[in-house]
């Protein structure tokens, strides 16, 4: 009688709740856990597969009824920013991203706790805490890091680090065929610098710099106005039942 091995996955479904994407309907997850000497390996299998990661759990969409969630890459390689991408980059030339480890910090927390009352004040992470957010970051058998934009300053082209205030951050994973955006957040009294397109546009960079030929973008979703903006960065892929799908 065969056995499955002690840290092969297994994989639960979510009851029915209410879509945050789409009114009227109503969402299933199913997911499993990322934990093990072999989280890293199962993440990027995930992850290829559609599956996004929060903390030690891997998810992914299983509504019944429908399939408007599709996962998103973006193709490093033949990527070409539009017009209004190249004017966010040039108002952003004056920051810089520096990767540090998944350790969280009450500037950070500060920072976070800003963008959801400004942003996302009805959403579901509204209510997290300091140790929710902790928790959110440190909680990882992943490679994942988190990327901290400052404004530069005089020492950045020798140490690479900004200087003042912490503008924007994104906790990121880093996989073995790409970069995969967990959560990003940043400033919401600078609007003007559009710093969630900048914040992508720099990852497909550092993507490039690394020779990995995707970002992984979470999901789109026709339809949704939260989600409307992963569609312009293209040539992507996007995720259908044979497979990833080129669009652009």
């Amino acid at each position: 009688m065969s056995r499955e091995p002690r840290d092969a996955p297994q994989f639960y479904l979510t009851a029915p709740s209410p879509c945050p994407y789409l009114a009227g309907h109503e969402e299933r997850k199913v997911f499993t856990h990322l934990v093990g000497r072999r989280s890293t390996t199962l993440n990027d299998t995930l992850t290829q597969s559609g599956f996004r990661r929060s903390q030690t759990i891997a998810y992914r969409p299983a509504c019944e009824r429908c399939r408007a969630c599709v996962s998103v890459r973006v193709l490093v390689n033949e990527f070409e920013p539009t017009r209004s991408m190249r004017r966010v980059a040039k108002a952003n030339e004056d920051l810089v991203g520096l990767p540090v480890a998944p350790r969280p910090t009450s500037e950070q927390y500060s920072l976070f706790r800003g963008y959801l009352d400004s942003r996302h004040a009805d959403g579901g992470m509204a209510d997290m805490s300091v140790l929710d957010y902790s928790m959110m970051v440190e909680d990882s058998h992943v490679d994942t890091r988190l990327v901290e934009y400052r404004r530069r300053g005089p020492d950045t082209r020798i140490n690479g680090r900004g200087h003042g205030p912490l503008i924007a951050v994104a906790l990121t994973d880093i996989l073995a065929d790409g970069l995969s955006m967990v959560y990003s957040f940043y400033e919401p009294g600078l609007a003007d610098r559009s710093l969630g397109t900048f914040m992508i546009l720099d990852h497909i960079e550092r993507a490039r710099r690394l020779g990995l030929p995707h970002v992984y973008l979470g999901y789109w979703v026709q339809g949704s106005r939260k989600m409307e903006y992963k569609s312009r960065f293209l040539p992507q892929e996007r995720l259908g039942l044979d497979g990833w799908d080129r669009h652009g």
